[in-house]
């Protein structure tokens, strides 16, 4: 059976950039270690877009990062020093743990013109690891396993699944993959986790005889194993084990409201390292507390 389903909620988030936000949600939080989930675009970016579309440098804590694109190409740098220009079927997995900074450019966008589309989600860290020292990686290749049959493409991103495994390190025991399927394919989805959910990023699926339409999260009960492409469809399919309760201030994410009071208060003191390659521009707290963090991250 399906225990839920979230529709995006399109968002403007300036410059022209528009996103649909599914996670978190108000009855649904968190799915497994997932805690925020943005459908980026799609979006056509004209060559000398106005720098007002890109994200500036920005602070996080206790969580991981994961860049997917599907189209496009986002220049990232941080303030361990890394400059890492993603592309399509590439992973950036930056975790932030104690805190970390960085922005995201839309410079090849400036140069020549994109078509940018995606997805940006979230990975809480469990509680031993909220205060991990900072980390990035980048992940291409063999890094991020394939496989095609049966009328489905597939790539793990991250984590166990599918009897292969993806080269980011994870904190705790999760799954994230993209699935391309043809009209009529069926794909098997992961059960190996307490929690799942798949994500309809194009097309429309069936599952149980009911029909699903694009930008819209379906959380999975336990006997919920495949689902079939109506069209040709992109979906991601995700989940893992709960890490516990977690709170969200801004760009902030952790199992402790003192935590994130300490963290905006680092950010307003300038106490929060600037990018090296990036250090000219910044972006404030916002007055409110409540304010949803940028759509890039």
């Amino acid at each position: 059976m399906i225990e839920m389903m979230i529709e995006q909620r399109r968002r403007a988030l300036g410059g022209g950039l528009e996103v649909g936000r599914v996670l978190p949600f108000a009855r649904r939080r968190m799915v497994g270690p997932f805690i925020f989930f943005d459908h980026m675009g799609p979006l056509d970016i004209a060559a000398g877009v106005d720098r007002s579309l890109d994200v500036r440098p920005h602070p996080h804590i206790g969580l991981s990062t994961v860049t997917y694109l599907f189209s496009g190409e986002v220049m990232h740098r941080d303030s361990l020093g890394t400059e890492q220009a993603i592309r399509p079927q590439e992973v950036n997995w930056m975790t932030a743990g104690s805190g970390i900074t960085h922005s995201e450019r839309f410079e090849k966008a400036r140069a020549v013109g994109d078509h940018l589309h995606g997805i940006q989600a979230w990975v809480a860290l469990p509680k031993g690891e909220e205060e991990a020292a900072p980390s990035f990686s980048h992940h291409e290749g063999d890094d991020l396993p394939q496989w095609d049959a049966g009328g489905v493409r597939g790539q793990l991103i991250a984590g166990q699944a599918y009897g292969l495994t993806a080269a980011a390190r994870t904190h705790s025991p999760l799954f994230y993959a993209h699935l391309e399927l043809a009209a009529g394919a069926r794909a098997e989805i992961p059960t190996a986790f307490s929690e799942r959910a798949l994500y309809i990023a194009t097309g429309a699926i069936e599952i149980d005889g009911q029909h699903y339409a694009a930008g819209r999260m379906l959380v999975l009960g336990p006997d919920v194993s495949s689902f079939r492409a109506l069209v040709p469809t992109a979906a991601m399919v995700l989940g893992g084990e709960p890490v516990g309760e977690r709170f969200l201030l801004w760009n902030f994410v952790s199992s402790s409201k003192e935590r994130l009071a300490q963290a905006a208060e680092d950010w307003k003191a300038g106490r929060m390292k600037l990018p090296d390659a990036d250090h000219d521009e910044f972006i404030p707290l916002p007055a409110s507390a409540d304010t949803p963090p940028p759509p890039m991250s």
